[in-house]
Formats: structure tokens, sequence, C-alpha cells
């Protein structure tokens, strides 16, 4: 439903990925030369090129590289998802050509200017000097179809100090309407504070002077909290509230469109409705959040250059390389779509951010939405941080940031509720949400678990052809076979997954039952199970039958004959018919 990236800003300094990996496996390997902790090959900086902007393809390899990634994104977003595309001004308006032409004009909803730093430190001299400055960067914002244009989305607030002083308006309790000055000078408490501080003229309180009371004032402060809904200005009235006329100088409430209005008539006829303060006080969405009066955000979002001064500090990881605020994506997503379980994909996850936010996100309003963060294993400068604290790519500063990070949110979650992670039965008793789910699982990209055939049976020499017998590469682990087999099934990658022993009883050559453990693995408890043990028995077979799986796979090896897998498929047409069963 959305996609967030941050990609390389093509500032002559990043990196820009080299997609041209048509050489074999093993010939990248040789030439890579670079192996992880695990075995597994990493890219080594030759596989890294900087774009400099001497370059006479400056622009063209940098969108050379954009364009194929946008056009998998669109294909990949829902018909009402959305894609969020933060840049700065030396691509901006290259990418968003290229955002036009992959996911047409009329999808483009807004360009978002978000206030990322502000005049001051080294660019004052500059800005002194009569150089415009860099304060802004932006978002480009696109939908997939129309249909996200007609999902609802929950609008930002940003918070106002000033009093708009059109609340001018005291809604009595008698249908009549009073004036909120006088309302507040005849108070006992406030008027002393009023008559104390000299904003009264000739017994009178303009509410032009409600801005000097405020900042003096906690009564008064209280007097307009407590009163929300009694203080109200003059606004348009609904179209179906045309052919009603309150009395003037009166007010009277009127239903409509699953709404209540307040209407009242002018001295000059004119129907006017009446809008109570607290529709305009809520919690903005500011960095530090605040009840009082608010106005929506348009296209500019302000005060972002606060997030940036503790940036480096989210997520407990050191990522100087172009990290976002977590508010930013947080807002991105509440603004975006009101369902809290869709499906979020970040595919130049950097630090990821992205999960933080998700994560974040879902602890504050108990969501239940999911995240995909994309990164390739791209180096860390060996001169950063991050290289000198043993990160040696940014995939793996993202991968511990999210463990950070998901465990301070739960530890967070359960300070605000009085409980522990080690007591959860007591979340849902006393405090009627279940924790965050911090989880997340890390999958790589490999080839294939079976053998490459390149020649018939005939070209193979005797020897050769032995090897072939056994069709999975030597490498691969159960775990390996199990994914793969996932990713075939289309199952969700991210169910849980348990790892049982199972003791089966089996007759070996002479004929004598031994004992032996078999290792099955269990998706979801009856959405797979897998056992890719050889000379698996039918009293194993049994065994995970009577589960009822939806699915279940087994290797070519565990059968001993053609007559053994016969009788596997006997078994499960008898105890479970609806399996579907599957050999590898």
């Amino acid at each position: 439903k959305m996609i967030y990236i941050d990609p390389p800003y093509n500032t002559g300094n990043d990196f820009i990925y080299d997609d041209d990996f048509s050489m074999s496996r093993d010939d990248y390997a040789s030439s890579s030369g670079a192996v992880d902790e695990e075995g597994n090959v990493m890219f080594d900086e030759e596989k890294w090129k900087q774009n400099s902007s001497a370059s006479g393809r400056f622009h063209s390899e940098w969108l050379s590289m954009m364009y194929p990634r946008l056009k998998l994104a669109r294909n990949l977003l829902a018909d009402d998802g959305v894609l969020f595309a933060s840049i700065d001004d030396a691509e901006s308006s290259n990418l968003k050509r290229l955002l036009d032409e992959v996911f047409g004009e009329a999808n483009f909803i807004d360009t978002i200017a978000v206030e990322m730093s502000t005049t001051s430190g080294p660019k004052t001299v500059n800005a002194q000097q009569g150089t415009i400055v860099k304060n802004v960067e932006f978002v480009h914002i696109y939908g997939k179809s129309p249909a996200f244009d007609k999902a609802i989305h929950t609008p930002l607030l940003d918070g106002i100090d000033s009093f708009d002083t059109h609340y001018s308006l005291w809604l009595n309790d008698d249908g009549t309407l009073g004036s909120l000055g006088e309302v507040m000078l005849s108070d006992e408490i406030v008027g002393a504070e009023i008559r104390r501080y000299g904003f009264s003229n000739k017994e009178k309180f303009s509410v032009n002077n409600m801005d000097k009371l405020l900042s003096v004032s906690d009564s008064a402060k209280s007097f307009i909290d407590e009163n929300l809904n009694k203080i109200a200005r003059i606004d348009r009235p609904p179209v179906s509230a045309m052919n009603q006329r309150p009395a003037i100088g009166y007010w009277e409430a009127f239903q409509t469109d699953h709404r209540t209005y307040f209407l009242t008539t002018l001295a000059n006829g004119t129907l006017q409705a009446l809008m109570p303060l607290s529709l305009n006080y809520r919690l903005s969405d500011d960095y530090k959040p605040r009840f009082g009066r608010t106005v929506i955000r348009g296209d500019l979002w302000k005060g972002f250059h606060q997030d940036m001064g503790n940036v480096a500090k989210e997520g407990d990881m050191v990522f100087a390389n172009g990290k976002k605020p977590v508010r930013l994506i947080k807002q991105l997503l509440k603004w975006a779509h009101k369902d809290k379980t869709v499906t979020i994909l970040d595919f130049f996850s950097g630090s990821a951010t992205t999960a933080h936010a998700v994560m974040q996100l879902n602890a504050e309003d108990g969501g239940k939405r999911r995240q995909i963060m994309v990164q390739l294993p791209e180096p860390c400068d060996e001169k950063s941080e991050a290289y000198k604290a043993g990160y040696q790519t940014i995939a793996e500063i993202g991968k511990e940031r999210i463990r950070r990070a998901g465990q301070k949110i739960l530890s967070e979650w359960h300070a605000k509720r009085g409980t522990s992670p080690d007591h959860l039965p007591l979340v849902t008793e006393h405090s009627g949400g279940t924790p965050p789910d911090i989880g997340f699982r890390v999958l790589k990209i490999d080839s294939s678990n079976f053998r490459d055939v390149t020649r018939t049976p005939d070209e193979l020499d005797q020897a050769e052809l032995s090897l072939h017998t056994e069709h999975i590469k030597p490498d691969r682990t159960p775990q390996d076979l199990l994914f793969q087999v996932l990713v075939d099934w289309g199952v969700d990658l991210a169910l849980p997954i348990r790892e049982e022993k199972i003791t089966a009883e089996s007759t070996n050559s002479k004929g004598k039952k031994e004992s032996k453990e078999y290792t099955v693995y269990w998706v979801d408890d009856t959405v797979l199970a897998a056992c890719f043990d050889a000379a698996v028995p039918e009293s194993l077979i049994h065994a995970i039958a009577a589960r009822k799986p939806l699915r279940a796979v087994f290797r070519d090896e565990s059968y001993d004959d053609d007559s053994t897998r016969i009788n596997v498929e006997q078994i499960f047409k008898l105890l479970s018919p609806n399996t579907e069963v599957k050999s590898l």
C-alpha cells in the first residue's frame, strides 16, 4: 500500500549501483573475492562506482539506475497504493519527470517541501553575503491510480501559539449568544486576572488582548480549555441547512450528514454556522506534540530541522549518510492510509529508518502494519564510525538498528503500562492491548537450491552422471530448502516457523525395528509441514498427516522407492485428504 524510498541524491559523492551482473555466480565470486562471516559473497568496492559530476552522463547514470526500480515499484503497489520519494534539488526535477513517465502525470499527488535545516551556523555566513541557502528537501508523492485519491487520508496538524480572535462568541445554555470577552470578565477568577494585568478597558475585555492574557494567566488558559464547546466563531453553513432560520441572536443545533452543526442568523438576515473552538483544539503533529489550537498542514512541512538535531541518535545507530527522521516517515504513513494493517516497502532502506517508524507507529496506535526493507550490502566507508564499530555493510547497520529500536519501543510500551516483558499476561488484563510486534526475519538473495544441468545425459560420463542423482546442492541447509518451498508455494515468509524433533519407528534392512529422531518444520502450525531427512518411515508420515497440514513437503531422498512415494500419497489421502503434498 505504501512505498517510501530515500535514494542516493546524486551529489557526486554517493554511490550508484552497478547493475551489470551478467557474469556467472562463480565468476562474480572470483572477481569479488570478498566473503562475510557466514560464507556469503559480499560486494567489494569495485562493484560500487561514484558518479562524478564531471562525467558527461552524470544525470543519465543516476536516472538509468532509478528507472527500472521505479517500474518495479509501480508493479508492486496496490491500486490504491502510494509512493513517496525523498530527493534534494540536484535531481528533483529529473526524478519528477521520471515519475511522471512511470506513474503517469495524472497520478501525481503533490510535492512536499520539508524544512530540514535553518539558516544558522556556517549557513549564516553565506546568507549574509546574499546567498540563498538550502533549507528544504522534497518528497514527491505519486498514486498507483485514482483509487488512492478516493481513499480517506488523515490530516496532519501543526500547533499554533496565537489565539484566533474570530472565536469571540459564547454559546449560552439557553440558546442565546453571548460575548466571550464579557463572560471571561464576569468570571470571578479570570475577571480578577484581567483587571490585575490591566487588560480591561471601561469594564470591557477584548479578545484582541487574549494572547497577552494567556501568556500570564494559568486561570485563563484553564477557562479556555474547559469551555472549548461554548466558544465559537462564525462560519459558512452547510448547503443542506439553507432552509433553516434560527432567531437573530440565538443558536440552535442542526443535524445533517451524520454531523451536528450550530446555526444562527445575523442581524441582516444572513444564515451562518457557528464553529466551536473544540473543533480546532487537537493534538498537534509537531516535534513536541501538544494539545491546543492547530492548523491543517499543507505541502510545507515545517520544523523537521528540530528532528535533524537528534537524528544521529535515533535508533541508537550512528549513520550520517542521509539519515531521515523517524517522525517524517511516521507522518507520511499516518497521512497515507487509515488502515493499520498495510504493508510498507523501502528498497533503499539504509539504516532502516522506515522499519523503525513502522514499529513506533504500531506501538502508538495498536496497528499491525508490516514492513519490507531491502538494502544491498554496500560497504561502509572505512573512515566512518559504523565501520570502526564493526559494521562492514550498510545492511548490517540496518539489521542492528531494527533490533535496538525494537527493544527500546517494547520497553517504553511496557513502562507506560506498568507491565513487564517477563509478565505478558498482565498486559491484556490491565492495558487492554497486546505488545507491539518487533520481530523481523532476514532473507538474502541466492541462486536456486538445485544443481544446474547444462548438458544432456548422453553427454555425461558415468562419474558425472552419479553426481546428478543428488539434484540439491550439497551446501544447502534444510532452512534453505524450506524457504524456497515457501517462495514457490506463495506462503507468507513472515509466518512463525517451529522446528520439532519427532521420534518415529522404522524397520532396518535386517527386519529389526529401531527408533530414530527426525526434524519436522511447522509453518504457522498447519500452513505447511516439511521434513527433509532421508528414508522417512511411514510411521512419521502418519504422525504428520494426522495433524492435517494444508501442505506437506519432503525430499525425493525421503522415499526408498516409488512404492514408498505412493504409500505416502495414500496415507495423506486417508488421514488428511485436503493436504497438498510435494517433493523436492
